[in-house]
């Protein structure tokens, strides 16, 4: 299976690298960015073509560029895109819709989805939609070296985007928080780091495996009249809660307005 990528920034470098890493597909990537295309080349052992050998050869081609440059290239490649009618197109345009897809590809053959950076090593999550049901086995099968794949309906995306997509930065933001302040109180700069990194590795973790909500887990660590207490009625009168609301709707807001 030849898989392509039209658009190697940070995302789609990302996904790229996983999708390398599936048994039975060759890579293809296109020549704009010649210096990502032959960092990529070197990593995944791909082969560097135009966008327009990329249409014609490629069974999947991934779309990572930005929302507003997409409808320019998909009509400079009008023509070439309807000589190849069956190609799968996967789109990781933030806030473009399938439906604005459909005005320059077969409505049938593509697939919309949010990815987040961690897929880069196996660890992302990624959401998607599409309105043929038939392409999600194969969407995942590229997409299972990447981490966490999951289907949501297409008006819950942009929420999807805001959630998970854009959610790395917040988690980068807090961990940086979480290292200055234990640097701030005379810990080494990489041991707290890895303090605050395993912190939440963890934490995420028992999330996922234990079946508990937060809340519960939050209130097994909380003991009455101790450290932990303190610090959580900290962050609740500084708005920590509702600052991470905020900057989840704020995404929302902006993913919707890329699309427009």
């Amino acid at each position: 299976m030849k898989v392509g990528f039209i658009g190697l920034g940070n995302m789609g470098s990302a996904i790229a690298l996983a999708v390398a890493k599936v048994a039975g597909i060759e890579v293809l990537l296109s020549n704009h960015n010649q210096g990502r295309a032959a960092s990529l080349q070197e990593q995944t052992g791909g082969r560097i073509l135009s966008n327009q050998d990329l249409v014609q050869e490629a069974d999947i081609l991934f779309l990572g560029v930005k929302p507003h440059l997409l409808p320019p290239l998909l009509e400079r490649l009008g023509d070439v895109i309807r000589q190849s009618p069956s190609t799968i197109w996967i789109s990781m345009a933030a806030g473009v819709s399938l439906k604005q897809l459909a005005q320059y590809l077969p409505a049938s053959q593509v697939v919309r989805i949010m990815p987040n950076t961690p897929v880069a090593i196996g660890q992302g999550m990624t959401t998607y939609a599409l309105t043929n049901p038939a392409l999600a086995p194969l969407t995942e099968q590229v997409l299972s070296q990447s981490g966490q794949v999951k289907q949501v309906d297409e008006e819950l995306l942009d929420a999807a985007t805001a959630l998970a997509g854009c959610g790395p930065a917040f988690v980068y933001q807090w961990i940086e928080a979480m290292m200055e302040a234990g640097i701030a109180h005379g810990l080494k700069a990489e041991d707290a780091k890895y303090l605050a990194a395993q912190t939440l590795l963890g934490s995420a973790q028992m999330v996922l495996e234990s079946q508990k909500h937060p809340a519960q887990l939050r209130q097994e660590v909380t003991s009455p009249g101790g450290a932990t207490i303190a610090g959580v009625l900290k962050l609740e009168k500084e708005g920590f809660r509702y600052a991470i609301i905020s900057a989840i709707k704020a995404a929302l807001k902006r993913t919707r307005q890329l699309g427009e």
